[in-house]
Parts: C-alpha cells; sequence; structure tokens
C-alpha cells in the first residue's frame, strides 16, 4: 500500500512525512524544497492477537511492542504542487508522475492561512486554506482529463460498437494509475451524464474525472499548523466534506525524535509522553517539552500518527488479517507465532487473502480455518478485522 503526501510548498508536508517516518528529508521555509520524491515507511497500530492468545508473539514483518502491532505503509513526499500543475506549471508534471501508484492521499494543508498559493509566506490568517482544497481536486481532475480526453471519443465509439464495457476500454488507458475497473465503474454511475459515454461533451468527461478523483484517490486532510492556526481555519476546512485531523507536524518530529535521543519516552499517536531522567535535558529542551506536554493535553494527539490511521482503516476502509500454517498454535512453518500481518479491504474473503499471501494458494485454494474458533470456512466467507486463518491448498 501506498500513501502520498500531497499539497502546495511550504506548508510543512517534509516535516509530516519525516515526524511520520524518521526518515531524512530536506525541510526549509520556502517553496520546492523537495524536489525529488522522499520514500519512507510508517506504521499503523492494531492490538496483536497473542495478547488474548497468552504466548508472546515472534513478529516477522511487522514489529509488536507491549501488544500493540504496528503494521507498516509505504509514505510517498513529493515536490508542492502549485495551481496549473497539471499544464507543466512548477514542477507539476513531475509530482503527478511520482503519485501515479498511489492508493490515498494525505493532503497537508496550512491550517494557519500562513502561506499563499505558490507557498510563499504570508500573515497569519491571510490565505484562506479552503482554497487549496479546491485547487488541489482540480489540479488531480485535469490530470486525469489530459490522460483520457485526446482519444476518449474514440474509445467510447469503439466499446460501444464491439458492445465491450466501457469501464474495461478506460481502465486499459488508466491502468498506470493503479485504477480499477470497479472504481471506474462507480464513477460512471455518480457522473450526472448521458449513460452512453460516447454522446458526451468535455464538460461531461471532467465531471467523469472529478467523480473517479474521488473514488480511486481518496483523501484526507491534515490541517497542519495547528498549532497556529485561527480556530475558525480547523472548522472551515471540516466544513469540506473531507475527514480532516488537527496536526502539529512540528510537534511530532520534536517528539519522535526526542525520543530516539533517549530523551523522552513517546510512543506515536499517544496523548503524553515520559522524562526517564530530566538530567539529561537543559533549560531550553525542558520548556519545549512542556509546551508540547500543554499541547498535547488539550489536543489529545499531535494528530500525525491519527491521519495515517485514518486514512488506512476510515478511508481505504482497511483491516489487519494474520494468516499462519498452524490454526492450532498460531505459528508459521518456522515455528514462529503470528510471524506476519496483512491490511485487507473490508469485505474482502478467505480466498482473497490466500492470494494476498501469495498467488499459489489462491489458484489452488480448497477452504481456510479460523484460528479463533478453528471452524472451517469456505473461498467466500468474509473476513472480520484481527482475524487468524489458516489457508489450505492443494500441493
Amino acid at each position: 500500500m501506498l500513501v502520498g503526501i500531497v499539497g502546495k510548498p511550504n506548508v510543512g508536508k517534509s516535516t509530516f512525512f519525516s515526524a511520520l517516518t524518521l526518515a531524512t528529508a530536506q525541510i526549509a521555509s520556502y517553496p520546492f524544497t523537495t524536489i525529488e520524491a522522499n520514500r519512507g515507511v510508517g506504521y499503523v497500530r492494531g492490538q496483536c492477537p497473542h495478547v488474548a492468545f497468552g504466548k508472546q508473539c515472534t513478529p516477522n514483518n511487522s514489529p509488536c511492542e507491549n501488544g500493540t502491532r504496528f503494521v507498516p505503509i509505504e509514505v510517498l513526499d513529493v515536490a508542492g504542487l502549485v495551481p496549473d500543475a497539471h499544464a507543466g506549471r512548477g514542477l507539476g508534471n513531475k509530482f503527478l508522475d511520482d503519485l501515479r501508484q498511489a492508493d490515498a492521499f494525505i493532503h497537508v494543508v496550512d491550517a494557519s492561512g500562513g502561506t499563499d498559493f505558490e507557498g510563499n509566506p504570508v500573515g497569519v490568517g491571510d490565505h484562506d486554506p479552503v482554497l487549496d482544497v479546491s485547487f488541489l481536486e482540480k489540479e488531480i481532475s485535469y490530470w486525469i482529463y489530459g490522460i483520457l480526453e485526446k482519444n476518449f471519443t474514440k474509445i467510447a465509439k469503439q466499446s460501444k460498437l464491439a458492445g465491450t464495457k466501457i469501464e474495461k476500454s478506460l481502465h486499459e488507458k488508466l491502468t498506470g494509475l493503479s485504477i480499477t475497473e470497479s472504481q471506474i465503474l462507480a464513477a460512471l454511475r455518480h457522473t450526472p451524464a448521458e449513460q452512453d459515454a460516447s454522446l458526451w461533451n468535455d464538460q461531461d468527461l471532467l465531471r467523469f474525472c472529478q467523480e473517479l478523483q474521488k473514488i480511486a484517490k481518496p483523501m484526507i486532510i491534515a490541517a497542519n499548523k495547528a498549532d497556529i492556526a485561527p480556530k475558525e481555519n480547523i472548522e472551515k476546512l471540516k466544513a469540506t466534506g473531507y475527514p480532516v485531523v488537527p496536526t502539529s507536524a512540528e510537534y511530532e518530529l520534536a517528539l519522535r525524535r526526542a525520543t530516539k535521543a533517549g530523551l523522552i519516552s513517546y510512543v506515536p499517536g499517544n496523548n503524553h509522553f515520559e522524562f526517564p531522567s530530566k538530567d539529561k535535558l537543559n533549560e531550553k529542551q525542558i520548556a519545549a517539552c512542556t509546551k508540547m506536554g500543554d499541547w498535547l493535553r488539550d489536543n489529545g494527539t499531535t494528530g500525525v500518527q491519527a491521519v495515517l490511521e485514518d486514512v488506512v482503516f476510515k478511508v481505504l476502509d482497511m483491516m489487519i488479517i494474520y494468516p499462519v500454517e498452524d490454526e492450532h498454535h498460531w505459528t508459521d512453518k518456522q515455528n514462529r507465532i503470528l510471524p506476519d500481518a496483512y491490511l485487507m479491504r473490508r469485505g474482502t474473503n478467505a480466498k482473497d487473502l490466500a492470494y494476498k499471501v501469495h498467488s499459489d494458494l489462491g489458484d489452488n485454494f480448497i477452504r481456510a480455518i479460523d484460528g479463533k474458533t478453528h471452524m472451517t470456512i469456505g473461498h467466500d466467507h468474509v473476513l472480520k478485522d484481527n482475524d487468524v486463518i489458516k489457508i489450505v491448498a492443494r500441493a
């Protein structure tokens, strides 16, 4: 799974990325600090089944700390987007090309209103952050439109004459964008236009691209710089209809770096941190930690971890599943207990899990066994969050 961090320049995207992944990224308060895309790994949390099982797990693909499983998510931080990026302005072409494989976007918005469309600093509250949401929607929709518009009428007419489904023809055109046929079909159904796509005009196609953007590249808003943002800006962002999480990426990055240095003890996403010993901190560090502690007390979290978990578990509607070889001991062939955790969309079944683990398991699927109930389940059995599943396949 790949989550793209998007937004205009100078809103804190690279700080957000570094806070989420602790990967190195160039950070500065001027536009286009990021030119080459930064890749890193963040983690979403779930309660590990080993707690109820009564035996310590031996993780392979996802760490476990004190009963909390951390499942990895690939995160991509791309160059800032400016108006008319779809036409090549700024670093637009590179930005959009880097995002082709993203499953969802975290749109980092300067909720303080302290940067203009180009990412140049202005006074706090001088820019309306809601305008940044609408312009990003437009750029991604026009990006998809630009891929389709040259040959769309021809594709639609050929599909009609051949009696083939239009979603199949469009999928071939959009295959590089990691968009599925089912997503295209859903967008077609939501587009207010003629059912016969061969009759569409340019505005009909644009409306389709707007629907496809919402369905195939869903988005959550990280209302960043919330520690200095006017409260009315946060409320205005929430009124856009997108999920919104107030964030302070600077605070989260400072907390994670302080933890890595052994100065404090902080678990990402928690609403507090501990001082193992204040003797290691100078007066300036103690003052900074006190300020961040007050923020956590008043706001719950910095929001950074919450954004990633919300985009995975709410926007993309994922759940965590644990495949095993032995349904009684919850082990794999190496006798590791609950070694792997996989993210699966809600509504997926046992056979989907088999294909997720390995294509051979899917092709040769016979049945599955629920490790918690020890009951045999069929290929179409819908999985539940935190299921422990054994796949039985032909040798």
